[in-house]
Parts: C-alpha cells; structure tokens; sequence
C-alpha cells in the first residue's frame, strides 16, 4: 500500500452547503479512519481547501474511495489533486 496527498479545492461560494454537508463528511471521513484508510485529515484554516492523507494501492483506489465523500456527492469540491507521497522521515515514514 502507498500513502497519498489529496489536496481538496473549495470555491468559496460554496461555504454555507458546506456548513450543512460537514457533519455526513466528518463522519465519511471518520469511518475511514477507522478502517485505516484515511491516515490524517483536516481543512485549510482559509476555508480554501482540505489535505487528506491516504493509504491505498493506487491512485484508481483513491478516487474511488472519493467518490464516497459527500462533499463530492454534493458537488462541493471545486479541484482534487492526488499525489503518491514517500515520507521519509517523521509520523507517517
């Protein structure tokens, strides 16, 4: 398995629908967590955005996987960028 930078985009119009999916998000999101998929998560302190860190077998897996989000069953994501990360050092090394 191989870790992944998701880096979500969030236009700033959508922050009030935001606000009213956040809870069936956090939850979506926390249920990977538990499963050991999702490694980290949180949002940009802007509102700009979120980086969630991801374990899977390829980048195919991970756009599945966000897919589920409801964020993005909303149409509340503006841009996804998934990149296969290497840490090196520190927590996730």
């Amino acid at each position: 398995m191989a870790l992944f930078a998701v880096e979500y985009s969030y236009d700033p119009a959508t922050s009030t629908d935001r606000d009213a999916h956040r809870p069936a998000h956090r939850a979506w999101l926390g249920g990977l967590v538990e499963q050991g998929v999702v490694r980290s998560s949180g949002p940009y302190p802007d509102g700009s955005g979120a980086l969630i860190i991801v374990e899977a077998a390829d980048t195919d897996a991970v756009a599945a996987r966000l897919s589920e989000d409801p964020f993005a069953k909303a149409g509340l994501i503006e841009n996804v960028r998934v990149n296969e990360w290497t840490p090196v050092m520190g927590t996730f090394s």
